[in-house]
C-alpha cells in the first residue's frame, strides 16, 4: 500500500470543493474522487462546461448556479489531486478507498476521509412513476445543465420543494412548455409553516427568491396549483394522462412529460456501509448521519460535510466542507486548536445564518402521508424488483416481518442495482404504518459493500496508486 494521503474526499460538489480548497491551504496532501466528469456536483453540475462554451444558458439556470464557478476555479487552482470518473464503493475500517474509474479499480489509502456525496430526491411512489416520460425534476435538471436538453411537448411539474419551482422557471426559460405546476403540500402546512416564517426572514435572500420565481411563473402564465392530492399517471408505451385531485374535484389532463419532486434527503448509503450511526429525522422524514459541528461522525477518522450530514442547501454544504476540513487539519496537526477555532467563527456565523430557513422550509414542505406511504396497493415502491405497496403492508402484518433487512429475504426488496436508494424510505415508512411504531423503530436496511455495482473484471484490474 502506498502512503496515506492526508484527506480523501467523496465528492465533488460545494461541499467537496470547499474542503478540498481548505485542505491544501492547510497544508494537507488531499485527494478528490468524483463520479462526474467536472467539478460542481449536482448542484454546479457542468458549470466550467456551461460558462465556457453556453454562457448564454446562464440566464436560463440563474445567478445561484452560476455563483458555483468561482468555487470549480478556486478548487482547480488549489492544487488539490482530482480524481473525475471514479465510482467509489467502498470504505474500509482502515480508511482505504476503492473506486473505479478508467484505468479499473483504484484503492487509495487515507488518514482522514470525508464523505460529501451529498443528497439525492426523495422517492416519488406514486401510480404510474415507472412510466417512461416520467422522471425527476433532478434528472431533467441535469440534462438541461449537462446537454442543454428541454423535454418536447406539454410538461407538468408536480410535487413539492424550492426545486419544483426552480425547474419549472429553468424549463420555461429554456422554452419548454409548462403547462402547469402541480403543489402537493398539504394545505395545512401553510398554517403551521408560518409562525416560522419571521425566523426564515432573517436567512438572507430565501424568501425574497422564492417571491421572485412565483412572480415569474406568474408572468409566464404558468399556472400553480397548490394543494394536490392523489396524484396518478396513466398510459401505454409511455406516459399519456395525469390524474389528480384538486379543490375537491378529480381533473385528467393530457400530458407529454411529468416531472416529479418531492424534497431531497441525505445520500445515506456510503455512510451506512461505515456503520456510521444515523437517526430518523421526523421532520425531514430520514435518516442523517449523527455529527458533531466539524463533521465528525462515530466511525473515526470519517467526517461527513454537505447534505449527506443534513439537508442545508448549497451554500451551507460549502461552509460545512470548509469546518470539516479544519478540524481534519487540525486532528493531523497541521494547525492547532486555536488557529482553527479563530478560522472557522465566520465560517459558523454565516452558516448559521442561512440555516434559519430550514425551519420553515421543512414545515411548509413536508410530504403528504399518501407520498411517504402510497395507499394504492399496486404502487410501484421498489423498482429494481418489482415490489409493490401492497406486498410490503400485506408481508409486514400476514407474516410478521419485522424490518426491512427481513423484508429481503420475502421478495428482495432494496438489494438492485440502487441497493435501496429508489425504495429503502418508502419501505419503512410502509412497514412503520402497518406496524403502527414510529419509523426509528423499524430501522433502515443494513448497507453492505459494495455500494455502488462492481464487476468481477474490475476487480481483476485492482492497483494501488500513488495519489501523490
Amino acid at each position: 500500500m502506498t502512503e496515506p494521503v492526508d484527506l480523501a474526499i467523496i465528492g465533488a460538489g460545494p461541499a467537496g470543493l470547499a474542503a478540498a480548497a481548505t485542505a491544501v491551504e492547510l497544508g494537507l496532501r488531499t485527494v478528490v474522487l468524483d463520479e462526474q466528469t467536472e467539478p460542481g456536483g449536482q448542484i454546479y453540475r457542468a458549470i466550467e462546461k456551461v460558462s465556457g462554451k453556453h454562457s448564454e444558458h446562464l440566464d436560463i439556470l440563474g445567478p445561484d448556479y452560476a455563483a458555483g464557478l468561482a468555487l470549480a476555479q478556486g478548487f482547480r487552482a488549489s492544487g488539490a489531486h482530482y480524481m473525475p470518473q471514479r465510482t467509489v464503493w467502498q470504505i474500509d475500517e482502515d480508511r482505504n478507498v476503492f473506486a473505479s474509474g478508467p484505468n479499473g479499480v483504484e484503492v487509495i489509502a487515507a488518514k482522514r476521509v470525508v464523505v460529501a456525496v451529498g443528497a439525492m430526491e426523495r422517492p416519488v411512489p406514486v401510480p404510474g412513476w415507472e412510466l417512461p416520460g416520467v422522471m425527476t425534476c433532478g434528472a431533467a435538471q441535469t440534462m438541461l445543465k449537462d446537454s442543454s436538453l428541454v423535454p418536447e411537448g406539454r410538461v407538468m411539474v408536480v410535487g413539492l420543494g424550492p426545486l419544483l419551482l426552480l425547474i419549472a422557471q429553468q424549463l420555461a426559460r429554456a422554452g419548454a412548455d409548462v403547462a402547469a405546476v402541480l403543489e402537493t403540500a398539504p394545505l395545512g402546512n401553510y398554517a403551521a409553516a408560518l409562525p416560522r416564517l419571521p425566523q426564515a426572514m432573517m436567512a438572507p435572500g430565501y424568501i425574497a427568491k422564492g417571491r421572485a420565481i412565483l412572480a415569474e411563473l406568474g408572468d409566464r402564465g404558468i399556472p400553480l396549483r397548490r394543494g394536490v392530492a392523489e396524484v396518478r399517471m396513466t398510459g401505454d408505451e409511455r406516459v399519456r394522462e395525469i390524474e389528480y385531485r384538486w379543490r375537491g374535484r378529480s381533473r385528467r389532463e393530457p400530458v407529454d412529460m411529468v416531472l416529479l419532486h418531492q424534497g431531497v434527503v441525505p445520500n445515506a448509503n456510503l455512510g451506512m456501509s461505515l456503520r456510521i450511526d444515523h437517526t430518523w429525522d421526523a421532520m425531514q422524514r430520514c435518516f442523517s448521519p449523527n455529527v458533531d459541528d466539524w463533521g465528525n461522525t462515530s466511525a473515526e477518522g470519517i467526517l461527513a460535510a454537505g447534505d449527506c450530514s443534513g439537508i442545508g442547501g448549497a451554500l451551507v454544504a460549502e461552509w460545512r466542507g470548509r469546518l470539516a476540513a479544519l478540524d481534519a487539519a487540525c486532528q493531523l496537526e497541521q494547525i492547532g486548536a486555536e488557529e482553527r477555532d479563530n478560522r472557522a467563527q465566520p465560517v459558523r456565523r454565516d452558516r448559521d445564518r442561512h440555516m434559519l430557513v430550514r425551519p420553515f422550509l421543512d414545515t411548509l414542505y413536508k410530504p403528504r402521508r399518501e407520498t411517504l406511504a402510497p395507499p394504492d396497493a399496486d404502487t410501484m415502491v421498489c423498482r429494481c424488483e418489482e415490489v409493490r405497496a401492497g406486498e410490503i403492508r400485506q408481508l409486514t402484518t400476514g407474516q410478521n416481518c419485522p424490518g426491512p433487512n427481513q423484508m429481503k429475504t420475502f421478495v428482495r426488496c432494496g438489494m438492485g442495482p440502487c441497493q435501496g436508494r429508489l425504495c429503502g424510505l418508502t419501505v419503512v415508512e410502509l412497514m412503520a404504518e402497518s406496524r403502527g411504531v414510529d419509523v426509528s423503530e423499524i430501522g433502515y436496511y443494513r448497507i453492505r459493500p459494495p455500494v455502488k455495482p462492481v464487476t468481477v473484471g474490475e476487480l481483476a484490474t485492482l492497483q494501488e496508486i500513488d495519489a501523490g
